[in-house]
């Protein structure tokens, strides 16, 4: 094998650089203008938490007003005991990251943020469908049709060294107004506008 070996990488992105992280603030500030203390929820085994959340996050969240106070965690069941942490940190909302151990199955952490009273926004439409306030991450059926459509390529005959990576090119946007309401918090119309769809 050769000491530096060459190539090019191809394949679908789910998420890249881009302060993608402070996007999701902007959405926590628009909904919540007074909190002052965010609790992010983070798995330091994941390599892009660990790459891209220290480098994102924190300005963000400064530049916001926010105190971020950041949750490693390592297996699904430290859950229960992380949100009441954070509720007892006096944490006002709940930023989860993209990571299977927060995301099954999908109603765990919707149903304990809940319990605690904190709005709580990940990166997956499943994690709203199940019963978190809000998501916002790349469209990931999308993302999989795009993957087929790769395969379908090269067994055509592309070569996959001459495929560029494609990043996500939409954002899906779920409010979710039955909890909502269930925490009373009152969803502002800037952010009803945007939503790509919302489950009442």
């Amino acid at each position: 094998m050769p000491a530096h070996p060459g190539g090019n990488a191809t394949g679908v992105a789910s998420l890249v650089p881009g302060d993608f992280d402070g996007k999701v603030l902007e959405i926590i500030r628009e909904l919540l203008p007074k909190a002052q203390r965010v609790a992010a929820f983070i798995n330091p085994s994941n390599d892009i938490h660990r790459r891209l959340y220290p480098k994102e996050a924190p300005p963000a969240a400064a530049k916001l007003g926010f105190q971020l106070d950041t949750f490693e965690l390592h297996h699904a069941d430290e859950m229960p005991d992380a949100v009441a942490a954070a509720k007892a940190h006096g944490a006002e909302a709940l930023f989860v990251l993209a990571d299977p151990i927060f995301n099954f199955p999908p109603n765990r952490l919707p149903d304990l943020a809940l319990q605690a009273q904190l709005p709580a926004i990940s990166f997956f439409r499943t994690f709203t469908q199940a019963g978190g306030l809000l998501s916002y991450g790349p469209d990931y059926a999308g993302l999989a049709q795009l993957g087929a459509h790769y395969v379908d390529r090269i067994l055509k005959g592309a070569k996959p060294d001459e495929l560029p990576i494609e990043q996500p090119s939409k954002c899906l946007f779920v409010i979710n107004l039955t909890t909502a309401k269930l925490l009373g918090v009152e969803v502002p119309l800037s952010l009803l506008a945007r939503a790509d769809e919302v489950i009442e």
